[in-house]
């Protein structure tokens, strides 16, 4: 999209379009609310800070968005082309890896109450499984953390091609 379009677009048009960047309402709002920006970078940087100012709800809200590492996704649209890209390397697996990163998703679900989120894009399935495995050793604190850290980088990368 094109940056000078966007920060013409009224508050809710704007917002929905990056809510396919991170699925945060709140996030979306703090951001949309910095218009106009003068360039991708400035709007980028806006969208860290207001990632760091989210509470866990905003951030559980934006997991609810994410597909299951390894799932195949039905969903349409510009965030569900995202997360498949994203993704890549987990859909060209072995069944064995495969079949390991859906009981290591559920036992992720099980133990945090919420999917288990990585930036993928790179990634093999056998990496992200391994990510996923010696992540279940964590405690709720040091997960959290790593979960907002992994969700700044996909919303970096989602926030680029948005404005590319």
């Amino acid at each position: 999209m094109d940056l000078v379009e966007w920060n013409r677009l009224p508050d809710a048009d704007a917002q929905r379009e990056l809510l396919s960047c991170c699925a945060s309402p709140r996030w979306a709002a703090t951001v949309a609310r910095g218009r106009p920006y003068g360039d991708a970078a400035a709007v980028v940087a806006s969208g860290e800070r207001a990632l760091d100012g989210l509470d866990w709800a905003d951030v559980l809200a934006a997991l609810d968005a994410h597909p299951r590492i390894g799932e195949r996704m039905a969903k349409q649209g510009r965030e569900a082309d995202w997360s498949r890209r994203e993704q890549a390397g987990a859909q060209d697996t072995d069944a064995a890896t495969a079949d390991a990163l859906v009981e290591a998703n559920k036992e992720y679900e099980e133990r945090f109450g919420h999917v288990f989120l990585i930036f993928a894009t790179g990634r093999s399935a056998g990496e992200m499984l391994a990510a996923a495995r010696e992540r279940l050793g964590n405690d709720e604190s040091t997960e959290r953390a790593v979960v907002r850290g992994e969700l700044a980088k996909i919303t970096r990368l989602r926030m680029e091609r948005l404005f590319a």
